[in-house]
């Protein structure tokens, strides 16, 4: 189960719409997810559910499944090639697949290739092309992907739904690694992209604040560091292993999911500056406060959590090895119990989005973990 820390915080309003990506069942790799379920720690904070941080933690009601609030998910795409990442803008919904290195743009049962990118390396068993975000203007296109000597950011020229030129990498030199390649894009409400990176299995990577590898980035839309970021360059905060969801709520809070080793999977409330422990600590930090809590923890094999987005006031989170949506409600006030959804229905979840038309859609993403099904893998959308 997950365990609640009980973090206070300020009013949140409501956005529509989410999207999840589910890739198939079955077995994971020991790089990025367990094969088997670990075991986690037996103290008394870990005792059963997820946690959210405050100065003295509770556990929160056990994870065993109430009845879902999202309704059963509809298919509005099948025969995808393992799906990563997802955006929408001006009712363009655009997706990366990762081993083919191919943008695709889907209306409804159609999917049409924007771009392939050339230089993409899928050699990698969690490498190749993953995020993707298109400028609050709509007249750029983002894309995070790996080329085997470093991951990158790259940007193309954009306008209509279509791509119109060729690609500027804007950021490189971000640790890259068989595993733990972070990639989650997302523009937020002050106008810088944020970028998830992950420790490229390297963890000293974490703490050294002049390496962009376990960190989340903020840039310009050019490449360059935000003006006020913490550390005179594209750092934002530091010492994470793998941070593979962003999203902001309607406050403009940033919250990361982030898979843990063989403990504790993270969801993070983002400072600027701020220290998240790894790899001196996973899950809690130390009683000196050297290292902010996570608002929630699970074990490994509940979570693996990839993709994240806030909407009807809670976050949804989406579980890899966990095989299940995550929704955690925030009333403005705390972080309240999480609750399981569509737990081993539809496999492995990837990425989830808050469309602005009102809609949840999701993703069924078969990545050579799991033991595809029929159709995998497969958009969908599932209303609140």
């Amino acid at each position: 189960m997950a365990l609640l820390r009980g973090t206070r915080l300020s009013g949140l309003g409501q956005r529509l719409g989410v999207v999840l990506a589910v890739g198939a069942l079955g077995a994971c790799s020991a790089a990025g997810e367990p094969d088997t379920a670990p075991t986690p720690q037996t103290d008394d904070t870990t005792s059963a559910a997820p946690a959210t941080s405050a100065a003295s933690p509770t556990s929160a009601s056990p994870s065993a499944e109430a009845e879902p609030d999202p309704q059963t998910p509809t298919d509005l795409t099948t025969g995808l090639t393992s799906p990563w990442g997802i955006t929408e803008r001006d009712g363009v919904l655009v997706m990366t697949e990762r081993d083919n290195g191919t943008i695709i743009s889907i209306d409804g049962e159609s999917k049409t290739e924007l771009a392939t990118v050339d230089d993409v390396d899928t050699s990698s068993s969690e490498g190749g092309l993953l995020g993707v975000e298109i400028s609050p203007a709509a007249d750029a296109l983002f894309v995070y992907y790996t080329a085997g000597s470093d991951n990158r950011v790259a940007k193309y020229p954009y306008s209509d739904g279509e791509i119109t030129g060729d690609p500027e990498v804007i950021l490189d030199q971000i640790p890259a690694g068989n595993t733990h390649n972070g990639g989650q894009l997302r523009f937020g409400p002050d106008g810088y992209l944020y970028v998830s990176t992950g420790d490229g299995g390297d963890t000293s990577n974490a703490q050294d604040t002049e390496s962009l590898g376990g960190k989340i980035l903020r840039i310009t839309a050019d490449g360059d560091p935000a003006p006020d970021n913490p550390f005179d360059n594209e750092v934002y905060s530091y010492g994470h292993r793998n941070v593979q969801g962003l999203a902001f709520d309607d406050d403009g809070r940033l919250f990361a999911s982030e898979f843990g080793q063989d403990t504790y999977d993270e969801l993070n409330l983002i400072t600027a500056g701020g220290n998240y422990g790894w790899p001196e600590v996973e899950g809690d930090g130390d009683d000196d406060g050297d290292y902010i809590d996570p608002l929630v923890t699970w074990s490994t094999d509940e979570a693996s959590p990839s993709g994240l987005a806030y909407s009807h006031g809670s976050l949804w989170m989406a579980g890899l090895g966990g095989q299940r949506l995550w929704e955690i409600p925030t009333d403005g006030e705390e972080v309240e119990d999480p609750t399981a959804h569509f737990t081993d229905e539809y496999g492995r979840l990837r990425a989830v989005l808050a469309t602005e038309d009102g809609i949840l859609l999701g993703t069924s993403n078969t990545d050579g973990r799991g033991d595809p099904r029929s159709g995998d893998d497969r958009l969908m959308e599932v209303e609140l």
